[in-house]
């Protein structure tokens, strides 16, 4: 019965996103963007399906039970602050930029060196992220139907692809809505059961009125806040987020989506954080899977069970496919430099060459997530690596007009060295085992972890500030990105000049003003 009705919504969300495809009309813009129209009920759900992963509810589960509620609930509030922060300040001013990926940004305001470096950095990490998805994927077919791992990565990646490679971004929009839907009325209904039937009881010291958690060292408090950190300012320069504000259809959109989502993320993920910490009470202590599969496996009602884990794979897939477009679309058109050319009844190259950029795309993150078999994990170091290295040339590139090229890669190179040195030096990562990369050292013990986070970003920062004010910007010819329409010609003038930094009179049309 479960593994029919995850079936059933399975097909279900795939033919949506079949159907849906014929809107792409052969046109790079639409398939990306969404022909930069898409309504607030759309792009909300985009944005709401982007954060609502596996890494968000599954990870926030397993560090909740483990280490207490603020250690789960710090991944989905992180990424709710993220959709904040980006509502408050740069959903406005981004959508009216519009791009159609996010580098264009780095190579509008620093040059093509930048954006080059910027795109490498954001396939990295997104890829990263990905793989977290695929990980729950493979846990959750391989617990409740005990096909190997690896396959069920596979299974959920190939899904993914599947709609997202026909559909695009509208594809994404529309089947978000109805994967939230399920895994909002199952975390709602969960709680529902939990509370009704064994109470909402929760161990002294692991709850959410605990304020150990975020102010005791003792207690996780720093690893916890660098979650918060790392998600909430890291996330910013996300890719995903970032196509979804874009394909908004106006700027007042994009940022009313923003906030929408935000409060989404909260409503469904805090639920499942609240639901394990309760099962607790009654749950053995050795389990033979994440608490939370096994929880609805044993306990919770058949049809509660179907609905979350309906909701899951729906969560799982509507991450991992627009990360899986938004890096494909980076990968071809920010390092390849293939443009978008639409002439009805010829291809569109950026087009078809981003369907084909999302095989290779799509199999470096399944091979990342049978490495690293971590779900919250995995979510924390992808935005932990961007907030190292790129939110500092992007925000104060944004509102300062004195940075310059030769500060944006000073800053990306310093914030990743600093960052990847004490990865490699710290025994543990975000409370768990570093199992990835670790060379033994007497210098860094585990209760160095968290620090890492906050000195690398504010490593990057010094060195932006401090080589901005010792470089003279460089005239080049202006850009007006104002219009749609025109941003490839303005990347193509961009080439033509060759900068090296960009002037004051390029700045103001990056301004966050409203």
């Amino acid at each position: 019965m479960i593994l029919l009705g995850v079936g059933i919504s399975i097909a279900v969300v795939v033919l949506v996103g079949f159907l849906v495809s014929k809107r792409i009309a052969g046109d790079s813009a639409n398939f990306l963007v969404g022909g930069r129209m898409l309504p607030l009920i759309l792009v909300g759900g985009a944005l709401m399906g982007s954060a609502v992963d596996t890494n968000a509810t599954l990870g926030n589960t397993d560090l909740a039970s483990e280490f207490g509620f603020w250690a789960g609930a710090c991944l989905p509030l992180g990424l709710a602050l993220c959709l904040f922060f980006t509502g408050l300040f740069f959903a406005k001013p981004m959508n009216r930029m519009g791009l159609t990926s996010f580098p264009d940004y780095y190579r509008l305001r620093f040059g093509r060196r930048v954006e080059a470096v910027a795109s490498v950095m954001l396939i990295v990490g997104f890829c990263i992220l990905v793989a977290g998805n695929l990980v729950a994927g493979g846990f959750l077919f391989n617990y409740f139907l005990g096909m190997p791992y690896w396959l069920g990565t596979v299974i959920i990646a190939a899904l993914a692809v599947a709609y997202t490679g026909t559909g695009g971004l509208i594809a994404d929009a529309y089947t978000a809505i109805i994967q939230m839907s399920l895994i909002f009325i199952g975390a709602v209904g969960l709680l529902i059961w939990m509370a009704t039937t064994h109470g909402i009881a929760i161990a002294e010291g692991a709850g959410p009125l605990d304020m150990g958690q975020m102010t005791d060292p003792a207690q996780g408090a720093v690893i916890n806040w660098a979650t918060l950190i790392a998600l909430g300012i890291g996330d910013i320069v996300a890719i995903d987020f970032m196509q979804r504000v874009f394909a908004a259809k106006s700027p007042e959109t994009a940022r009313r989506a923003c906030f929408s989502a935000a409060t989404g993320v909260v409503a469904i993920c805090v639920p499942f954080g609240l639901v394990v910490l309760s099962a607790k009470a009654f749950m053995p202590e050795e389990l033979d899977g994440p608490i939370l599969f096994v929880l609805l496996d044993q306990y919770a009602p058949l049809f509660l069970t179907i609905i979350v884990l309906c909701g899951l794979v729906g969560a799982s897939m509507s991450t991992a496919n627009g990360a899986i477009l938004a890096i494909s679309n980076v990968s071809v058109r920010n390092l390849g430099g293939v443009r978008r050319v639409h002439v009805p009844g010829q291809r569109d190259p950026l087009l078809r060459a981003t369907r084909i950029a999302m095989v290779p795309m799509t199999l470096l993150s399944i091979l990342i997530a049978i490495y690293v078999k971590q779900t919250g994990i995995l979510l924390t170091l992808a935005f932990d690596l961007l907030l190292a290295c790129l939110v500092v040339p992007f925000i104060l590139g944004l509102i300062w007009r004195r940075g310059t090229s030769v500060a944006a890669i000073a800053s990306i190179v310093v914030g990743l060295s600093v960052r990847l040195v004490l990865f490699v030096m710290t025994p543990t990562m975000y409370g768990l085992d570093n199992t990835i990369l670790y060379i033994p050292n007497n210098v860094v013990d585990a209760s160095f972890d968290g620090w890492p986070t906050f000195i690398a970003f504010a490593a990057s920062l010094v060195t932006y500030v401090f080589i901005a004010l010792l470089t003279r910007p460089a005239p080049i010819r202006g850009l007006d990105i104002r219009v749609a329409e025109d941003v490839d010609d303005a990347l193509e003038d961009a080439d033509e000049a060759e900068p090296e930094l960009v002037t004051a009179d390029a700045a103001p049309r990056l301004s966050t003003a409203p």
